[in-house]
Parts: C-alpha cells; sequence; structure tokens
C-alpha cells in the first residue's frame, strides 16, 4: 500500500482505488508496534488519502483517527463509509466444558498493547488472596512481538503454574467451547481498532470485563463491564464478583447481552455496495 506506482498505473487505466482501513495504531500508539512500522503505516495512511477514491473503515473510532491524520498532515480526506466487521461466530450447542474449575478467557495475540502483562500481575494476586480457590487464566492467541516480560511471566512465575492456561494454536471448535463456559471474556487493551473479540464473545452470550474504549462502546454500547486499563483494584474486584457462581454482577450483564445487535456481513456489504455504486 505504501508504493504510489500502483496507484498511478491503476489511474492510467481508469481504475478506481479504494482502501479498507483496519486501524491506525502504528501511528497513534507506536510504542505498541515493531520499530519502523510507523513510518511505513504512515507512507500507507497518506498514500491511501492522496490517491483513494474511496476509504472504508472498520469503526466510527478508525475514521475519526483518519480524520485526524488527514488534517495534521494538510491531506484531503478522501469519499469515506464505515462499515463494522461481523464476527463470523456461528450459533452452534454448546460444546463440552474444556475445564471443571470456574476460569476466564483473554483472547488474541500476545503483544504490549493487548496489556497481558498486566492481568498476568491481576492473577498473581488473586492466587495470593485465594490460593487454589482461584479461577483459571485461559490465554488463547500466540506469542507476538517485544512480549518477552509476558513470556516471563508465563514460564517463571511460580504461583501461576498451574492456574494460567496458554493455548497458542486454538482451532475455532476449541476456542468456541473456551468462550462458551467462561466466566467472562478479559479484553484489557490500551488500543484498539475494532475488537473482535468483544463481538465474537456477546455473539455468544458470554461476558466481557473490557477497557473503557471508545470502539468498545461503539460496539457493544454499555454493554460490557468497563474498566480502566491500569486498575489494578477494579478488575481485581470484579474479577472476584464475575467468579462466583451466583454473581449479580454477571447476572445483570447477561440480561445486558440479550439486547446485543451483532455487526452482519450482510449489513457490512449493504453499506460497501452502496458506497462504491456511489463512485461510479
Amino acid at each position: 500500500m505504501e508504493y504510489p506506482r500502483y496507484y498511478r498505473a491503476i489511474a492510467k487505466r481508469n481504475i478506481k482505488s479504494v482502501f479498507m482501513v483496519h486501524d491506525l495504531i502504528p501511528l497513534t500508539h507506536a510504542e505498541y508496534c515493531r520499530p519502523g512500522v510507523d513510518k511505513t503505516h504512515r507512507n500507507r495512511i497518506h498514500t491511501a488519502l492522496k490517491h483513494a477514491d474511496g476509504l472504508i473503515t472498520n469503526s466510527q473510532a478508525t475514521l475519526d483517527s483518519l480524520t485526524t491524520e488527514a488534517r495534521n498532515a494538510d491531506l484531503p480526506l478522501p469519499s469515506n463509509v464505515v462499515a463494522r466487521l461481523a464476527s463470523g461466530v456461528t450459533a452452534r450447542p454448546p460444546g463440552a466444558r474444556p475445564i471443571e474449575a470456574p476460569y476466564f478467557v483473554i483472547l488474541g495475540t500476545i503483544e504490549p498493547r493487548k496489556n497481558h502483562w498486566f492481568i498476568l500481575h491481576v492473577w498473581r494476586r488473586l492466587v495470593e488472596q485465594l490460593g487454589t480457590a482461584a479461577p483459571k487464566l485461559v490465554v488463547i492467541g500466540r506469542r507476538g512481538w517485544e512480549c518477552e516480560n509476558v513470556v516471563d511471566m508465563l514460564e517463571r512465575c511460580a504461583s501461576l503454574r498451574g492456574v494460567v492456561i496458554e493455548e497458542a494454536d486454538c482451532s475455532d471448535e476449541r476456542l468456541h467451547a473456551w468462550l462458551q463456559h467462561a466466566q467472562a471474556l478479559l479484553f484489557p487493551s490500551f488500543v484498539e481498532g475494532y475488537g473482535m473479540p468483544l463481538a465474537e464473545a456477546l455473539a455468544l452470550n458470554v461476558p466481557v470485563l473490557a477497557s473503557d474504549l471508545e470502539v468498545f462502546h461503539e460496539i457493544a454500547d454499555d454493554i460490557p463491564d468497563y474498566l480502566d486499563p491500569l486498575d489494578g483494584p477494579g478488575w481485581i474486584a470484579r474479577i472476584h464478583a464475575f467468579a462466583d457462581a451466583d454473581s449479580p454482577e454477571r447476572a445483570e450483564q447477561l440480561k445486558r447481552i440479550e439486547r446485543f445487535r451483532e455487526p452482519t456481513w450482510a449489513e457490512h456489504f449493504e453499506h460497501v455496495d452502496a458506497f462504491l455504486d456511489a463512485l461510479h
């Protein structure tokens, strides 16, 4: 995307170019990405702003970031549309419970902005408080980049052994089984362009404890329980509450989930198709 020669060649053939922009995280939060990715991604985004006939974003939050970048770079903002992404979760009967003990799930590639390190420290405190009664934590996702401190906790923290379960290669079927029986999905990210695990969990009627991010409110309104991603005591208290089999807080969120309206691919392409038609 960062090479303008493609778009010059496309323009010579009278072909319109449309970009799908997922997020601007390497620009807005370079500290969470590999070194140098911010420069490459800025080139991509600026190329899109200069050459695209249209832009599709996955959320209003992403479009807002794109609008800010265009203004800061003194570049025009092409015609655009927001088309939210469907989770791809299909209705199916609950699978067998993976483990008997109560557990929580954190889902996503292990990388700094996902805040795994924080959650692992929360879990160490839970073990200190509850001992063998502490709920399990299931970490689903492959190890990514600049996550050495998380790997140290996973491999060397004695108090987390047998309490934290790492699932690096998880099939869709097993992922859904883990989610369906979880006390809640934990989503403590510092920043997200969309947040697919949030939509996946709510589509499966699974409660979510999430960072208080604008894009999460856009997708899920007031359904999840929101917390500051640095509020250790707050997360500990909410996990304590949701671990209880008779948790009133969890029951209240399950009632709110009944009004969750999952984005669908049909709606996504209604927006996209109408937008593309308008560009002709």
